[in-house]
């Protein structure tokens, strides 16, 4: 008679945790690299109007924020107190407003180009020939995609 040999549970070998701090740095490392920080210093007082239909743009990267407002305590010494425009991180001139749109479009991938829109963050206060001035200098430089931003109005509930 042959003698048949107990079978022993067969378990899986245990998985090396050795590796785990290496590859969370290197995750850590990735996301460090890849994660943009936000580049530009607001330099104007922006108290953006409310609004109760709102739309929220997709790709933030397709984004040129224009900013319009009195400028900060700091600035104010150099600038005045009458409306100022921000372009990224600078103050500007509203002939500037082509180069700044030329500096964004090239950074685009040409298929999205189509898709780029201007977003216009106005302070309330802010009269509107600045504002008119900027939308005519955007209808020249080509830049027919505009965008109004604002909050959402508190307390409204529609049925």
């Amino acid at each position: 008679m042959a003698k048949f040999e107990k079978k022993r549970g067969k378990t899986a070998p245990a998985i090396s945790t050795a590796s785990l701090p290496d590859i969370i740095f290197m995750l850590l490392f990735f996301f460090m690299t890849v994660t943009v920080m936000r580049n530009s210093e607001l330099k104007v007082d922006v108290n953006i109007p409310e609004a109760t239909e709102l739309t929220k743009l997709e790709k933030k990267s397709l984004v040129n924020f224009i900013f319009i407002g009195v400028p900060k305590l700091p600035f104010q010494k150099v600038r005045g107190t009458s409306p100022q425009l921000q372009l990224g991180d600078k103050f500007a001139d509203i002939e500037e407003i082509p180069l700044f749109l030329e500096k964004h479009r090239i950074k685009v991938p040409e298929k999205q180009r189509a898709m780029i829109i201007s977003s216009l963050k106005i302070d309330k206060d802010v009269t509107m020939g600045i504002v008119a001035d900027v939308k005519d200098q955007l209808r020249k430089s080509g830049q027919l995609k505009v965008n109004y931003s604002a909050k959402k109005r508190a307390g409204n509930k529609y049925k």
